[in-house]
């Protein structure tokens, strides 16, 4: 993220621009992407009252496209592995998502169908197994009820811009990684007191319950004045009507709010925090783990993930730069 982001808004194709570029550097994902809960009557105005825009077109043909020539998986792989045959004898895999985040797992209510980077990777899987991407069924998850959908059996897997620590480890297990991110703050674009978290002692900060965003400022800086909400758009809006200063999540979540209300908001300072790898969620100590990294590593080696990433990200950027994707199992 270059210097100038402090100093002025960012419009959509330059939130766009800098998701592609510093992708290479950083990586971006979020820890959570929510559907936003209804707001009660005669409530504050939400994110939608405040002037969200349709965010710059994912070509759906081309995503199609790639999604219906991802690779199978023959009948002997599917069999080492008592997950996956699982899958495969029931008929459908059962996901786990979102269906509001802008970049990665966005719901198109014109014909229905999720589409993005995340929902693109669970496409492609269900592919690999069960050699029909449309044989799933979904479960809308929030940060907060990631992990209970895989202890209750509910799903199979959880594709939600999965942020992997140890702690949530102890409860599932993760497959990946497949992307990173950092932190970033989110202000008011007329907002110059705040450039970065040193600026966010004594202020009120939103943070998402369930992300690690809280535990990191809480490490970061402890005088900040936390206010935790259920959902982005719950963060944002409160962001927007001024009752916090600031809103820290990782840095996709940021942008892509940004892209929904372009002017609005602006970033302050740069990145930080540790590199925060995500993954795909799945049981405890579930045989899955080897056979879904065995999958990224397919489709990383074939060029899928590339094709994803530039008709999800890239080309409605317009950014030809690819970036790397982490290790596998690091």
């Amino acid at each position: 993220m270059s210097n100038s982001t402090k100093e002025f808004m960012l419009n959509r194709r330059q939130v766009l621009g800098t998701v592609a570029a510093g992708a290479a550097a950083l990586g971006l994902a979020a820890c959570g992407g929510e559907e936003p809960a209804p707001a009660p009557e005669g409530s504050a105005p939400t994110g939608d009252d405040l002037g969200d825009q349709e965010p710059t077109a994912l070509d759906a043909e081309a995503y199609d496209a790639l999604i219906a020539s991802g690779v199978t998986a023959d009948d002997a792989t599917v069999a080492a592995s008592t997950w996956a045959q699982g899958i495969k004898d029931a008929g459908t895999m059962r996901l786990g998502v979102v269906q509001t985040s802008v970049l990665f797992s966005l719901l198109n209510e014109k014909d229905n169908k999720l589409r993005g980077f995340d929902a693109g990777l669970s496409q492609l899987l269900v592919r690999y197994i069960l050699g029909d991407e449309s044989k799933f069924e979904i479960t809308q998850v929030t940060s907060d009820t990631r992990e209970s959908v895989l202890q209750n059996d509910q799903v199979d897997a959880v594709f939600a811009t999965y942020s992997i620590t140890d702690e949530r480890k102890k409860l599932i297990s993760f497959a990946g990684p497949y992307y990173s991110t950092q932190q970033s703050i989110l202000v008011l674009a007329d907002n110059d007191d705040i450039t970065s978290v040193d600026d966010l002692a004594g202020k009120n900060v939103a943070v998402q319950s369930g992300s690690t965003g809280p535990g990191l400022m809480e490490e970061l800086q402890p005088d900040a004045v936390l206010q935790e909400f259920k959902t982005d758009e719950e963060a944002r809006s409160a962001l927007a009507q001024k009752r916090v200063d600031a809103y820290v999540i990782d840095t996709n979540m940021l942008l892509s709010s940004m892209m929904k209300q372009p002017g609005t908001y602006k970033l302050a300072g740069e990145p930080f925090g540790p590199e925060d790898p995500y993954g795909i969620g799945l049981p405890l100590d579930s045989d899955g783990v080897a056979f879904v990294n065995d999958f990224l590593a397919k489709i990383e080696e074939d060029g899928t993930w590339e094709a994803l990433w530039k008709v999800c990200i890239g080309d409605r950027a317009g950014v030809d730069e690819v970036p790397q994707p982490p290790a596998i199992g690091a």
